[in-house]
């Protein structure tokens, strides 16, 4: 489909006037709205120079570019609120993989992460940290430039971690240092903590990643433990507010995450050990849990084929089960959930897996979608601009085959994709 559907826009394209030739019409068969919640049939969906600006009943009086999609659901592109799309491309069973490829090597290894992740779906990711530090935001630049196909990117910069932390590459000798790039958000204290938000938001960071607790694929990082002290992420969160923006939080254990809450996290990554207090508490203050339930059996299936160091193995049969059911219990419980999968962990592409996983653990197929949409772009702080069929919003659309309400695993295949107007596939 996506062959035909790229020769039919080209021609389109080369037989517009040049006044139509930033006004594309896309015919929707149906057309599913998070935002209502609502579908309907036979939609016209009118992209001029990117941005949506109407939406009605199918008319062909007017003469602009048509991608006909008449025979498929169209929904907005979706939003995956934690990716690893820059360095995550180096990563292997290797904990010390990301320090063997030079800073060039490892942006170009994430150009094709980069394209794999549009064209399955994602128009738009938050990547939430880099072990080279200030990479991610060479990728987002790129794209936005339009050098590099890809998705709109949000971009943490780096990770605010303690020494040898969970946002650290900890596999070397003693003897031997992490290189400056690698230790970019390292902090010993909470005035480390402000200055080292402050210095990755001056060089181009959209947001602040705090490592709060330990990882699962780290080496020496436990996922229960509290890595990051109380007063260091408040600092951290202070100065990313004063500054316009915000910060999130890898937080795996149920302290942790409560810690972060209270220090002023605006997303909680993770939420491994999340308990009935971390529920109440991201409910009271407004705070998106971004749980990643899905990977959970791709790196025990996986990482025991491949061999993955036993450490990694066993935290992840730790969590796994645990973070299922808390999830379901912050879905019963009516906390804010957003959509996001630890891309890289398994590959690019898969992301899409997730929604089965978080309807057997509770939602409902549309609250899974507008997770990955309006949700999503709340968390984001771009509320009708991206994850929208609103006038305004970016036109970022995907079309399937069928009704995903009815068969969430359709979102596994999209297909096509487009970005801005766009046809990308």
């Amino acid at each position: 489909m996506a062959a035909r559907l790229a020769l039919a826009f080209a021609c389109a394209l080369a037989a517009a006037s040049p006044s139509l030739a930033a006004t594309v019409d896309v015919r929707a068969g149906r057309l599913f709205d998070p935002d209502s919640g609502k579908v309907s049939t036979d939609q016209r969906i009118r992209i001029v120079d990117g941005k949506i600006v109407s939406i009605g009943p199918w008319d062909a009086t007017d003469t602009a570019i048509v991608i006909d999609w008449s025979a498929y659901t169209v929904l907005p592109g979706l939003i995956d609120l934690h990716t690893h799309i820059t360095d995550g491309a180096t990563e292997g069973s290797d904990p010390a993989e990301p320090l063997k490829h030079s800073e060039a090597a490892t942006i170009l290894k994430a150009v094709p992460a980069a394209k794999t992740m549009l064209r399955a779906g994602f128009t738009t990711v938050r990547d939430v940290g880099v072990y080279r530090g200030l990479t991610d935001i060479a990728l987002r630049d790129a794209i936005n430039a339009g050098d590099v196909e890809g998705p709109r990117m949000f971009v943490a910069g780096g990770y605010i971690t303690t020494p040898g932390g969970g946002g650290e590459i900890d596999a070397l000798a003693p003897d031997i240092s992490l290189p400056e790039t690698f230790r970019i958000g390292e902090v010993h204290n909470a005035s480390d903590a402000r200055d080292r938000a402050r210095y990755l938001l001056d060089h181009g960071a959209d947001f602040i990643k705090l490592i709060a607790t330990g990882a699962v694929l780290a080496i020496g990082s436990e996922p229960g433990a509290l890595e990051l002290s109380p007063e260091e992420m408040k600092a951290a969160c202070d100065e990313a507010k004063l500054r316009g923006s915000y910060c999130i939080a890898h937080a795996h254990g149920a302290e942790g995450i409560k810690a972060a809450i209270r220090a002023g996290a605006r997303t909680i990554e993770h939420a491994s050990y999340l308990d009935a207090e971390g529920i109440a508490l991201a409910k009271k203050r407004g705070v998106w849990l971004d749980m990643d339930i899905y990977n959970g059996d791709w790196i025990e299936e996986v990482g025991t084929k491949q061999g993955w160091p036993a450490e990694y193995l066993r935290k992840n049969r730790e969590t796994t089960d645990v973070q299922r059911n808390g999830f379901a219990a912050a879905v019963k419980a009516g906390a804010k959930l957003t959509f996001g999968t630890d891309a890289a962990v398994y590959p690019y592409g898969l992301g899409g897996r997730q929604f089965a996983y978080m309807v057997r653990y509770g939602m409902t197929p549309m609250g899974a979608i507008q997770a990955a949409t309006t949700e999503a772009a709340k968390a984001l702080r771009l509320e009708g601009e991206v994850g929208t069929l609103r006038p305004g919003g970016w036109g970022d659309l995907i079309a399937v085959s069928g009704d995903p309400l009815t068969d969430i695993r359709l979102l596994e295949h999209v297909d096509a994709v487009i970005k801005g107007g766009e046809l990308v596939r």
